[in-house]
Formats: C-alpha cells, structure tokens, sequence
C-alpha cells in the first residue's frame, strides 16, 4: 500500500508531480492557459478527496487518474482546438489582420514547465517529439478517452494493466482505443517529414533567420524558407502559404514587425523565439509582441507557427519587458 502524506506536506509532495502533470494536461488540451487551469484543478480535487486514497495504486497513478477526469470534464461540449491551416484554405496577404472571434487555437508551450531535465538523454528526444506543435494539434483530432489512452501509452511510457486500471476498463478495451488512436494519427499525417531534434546546420539557419528577421531584409528571410512555406498567425485566423504571400505580407501587414528584437526559448521542443517590439515614445523598452515557433527540415524553414497574443509571455513564464 503507497503511504499519502500528511496534508499539511502535500503541496510540496504534488510540486514533483507538477511538471508531469502540465505536460499531460497540455497534451490532452493543447493549450497553456487550460493545461495550468487543469493543474489547479487536480491540486484542489486531490485535496478533497485525501480522505478517500486507499492506497492500492501509486500517488502518480492517482494523480493522473484525477487529471484525466478533470480534462474529460473540460473537454466536454468544448471545440476542438486547431491551428488555422487545418481550418479552411489560405487567404491573401492583403486580407486584414484581425483576431478571429471566438477562434480555440491549440497554443504553445515552455519546455521547462512541462519536459524534466534530467530525464535520460534518448528519452529526452522522444519527450521533445511529444509536444512538438504539430503533433499537439494532432491529437486535438482525437476523442478523449483515445487521447488519453495515447499519451499515457506512447508518451508517458504506462503498460496496457496501468492505463486499463486508471480507466477502469479492460486491457483488451484500453489496447483497442490505443489501436484507434494510431491509425487516427496516420490517416491524419499529411506526408510532411517529421522534424527531428535540430542539428548545428538547422542551428545555424535559425541563426540567419533571426539576424534577417531583426535587420527587416526580406529578400534574405524569403531565401531561408521552403518555396511553400507555411505561415500561421494564432488568434488570426488568416495562414498563408508560399514565399511569394510571406514576402507580399513582410513588406505590407507584417510590417509592425519591422525593428523587433528575437529572445531565442526551448518551446515545444524545439528553438522558438520571444519576439520583442519598440514601445511607443522615445527610449521606450521593448514589449511583448509575438511568440514564433520555427520548424526546420530539409535546410529551410517549412513552416512558422507566430501567435500573437502577449498574455502567453507571463502563461509560459517568459517576460513581457526587456529594457
């Protein structure tokens, strides 16, 4: 029988099961903002039910048991979260740039709020693969129980009789959802290739995109991308497509980027970038303006995921200043 702390020890007994728990919770939700409205939850439900812990299964199981419940609950009657290039056809670069009402985006994610650094090297990299944008979206294609029963299977590593346990179903009905659950993944692979863990030459191009990308020189940032590039502007609903719609809207629209400054961060599993802009009035600081998630493969940049809400900044634990 697994021994449950005191209550008054449990806050920093759940602090080693925080970060697990917002990975799970992001994955399930593919948003930062309900990944830590979910974490909450589960810390306040466990609270209340201290009582009833019997002790037949590990702390984390029962964890995980409460966290699953709790995205089954937020997941109910909700839409499904996307990136808008699964929504709908590209638009133009002269279309206007406006949020789009009511829009649920699947949204980014800080590598240390959700991946253990001192977790084995070659696991490290298959954890990474796991919150990678575009496998997030994916599994937003998902039912819920399939979801679940994915991530702990795949990503968190769990046997058939430990996830069958957490959902009181059968093993032959948990490995039945699993099967589900990868062919959906493969009917919805649209034949891209997969972007594996960033080598000094993937690197280096990042490194020419930031220096093009602070100097404004769109001819150079035209040169670095793959000829049909993705751009993705999340809570816009407009994408884009192509080098010659990336360039028409760098030198129209996207122009408010020009003078930014790029904060390289780990975010989902990959190098992204804080983008900075100038405040407003002499010597102003640089505020938050745009968090851009990269993906490299082949020697160009495929695809630019750019989400423009600034209250992610203090969601991923980033700052909204830099003097």
């Amino acid at each position: 029988m697994t021994a449950l702390p005191a209550a008054a020890e449990l806050d920093g007994f759940l602090a080693e099961h925080r970060r697990e728990l917002t990975g799970y919770c992001y994955r399930m939700l593919g948003s930062a903002f309900d990944a830590e409205d979910a974490v909450q939850e589960v810390l306040v439900r466990a609270w209340r039910s201290l009582g009833s812990f019997e002790g037949r299964a590990s702390v984390r199981t029962w964890l995980h048991r409460i966290a699953t419940n709790v995205c089954f609950d937020m997941l109910d009657g909700r839409r499904r979260r996307a990136l808008p290039s699964d929504l709908g056809a590209p638009g133009s670069p002269h279309d206007p740039f406006r949020p789009a009402p009511g829009g649920a985006w699947v949204q980014p994610m800080a590598d240390r709020l959700v991946l253990d650094p001192a977790t084995d090297p070659a696991e490290a990299v298959a954890q990474r693969e796991s919150i990678r944008l575009a496998f997030v979206a994916a599994l937003q294609w998902l039912p819920p129980r399939q979801r679940a029963v994915l991530i702990l299977r795949d990503v968190l590593r769990w046997s058939a009789a430990e996830v069958a346990d957490l959902l009181d179903v059968s093993v032959a009905a948990a490995n039945g959802l699993l099967r589900r659950a990868r062919g959906a993944l493969r009917t919805a692979d649209d034949g891209e290739p997969a972007p594996g863990p960033l080598r000094p030459e993937d690197r280096e191009l990042l490194d020419r995109y930031v220096r093009a990308f602070e100097r404004y020189d769109v001819d150079a940032l035209v040169a670095l991308l793959h000829e049909e590039v993705v751009l993705t502007m999340p809570p816009q609903s407009l994408w884009l497509t192509g080098r010659s719609d990336l360039r028409a809207w760098w030198l129209g629209e996207g122009r408010r980027c020009e003078g930014s400054r790029l904060v390289p961060h780990a975010i989902n599993g990959t190098l992204g970038f804080a983008q900075y802009t100038r405040a407003p009035g002499p010597g102003g600081a640089r505020v938050a303006l745009a968090l851009q998630v990269p993906t490299v493969a082949d020697g160009v940049v495929r695809r630019l995921d750019v989400f423009t809400d600034p209250a992610l900044f203090p969601a991923l634990a980033l700052p909204v200043r830099l003097q």
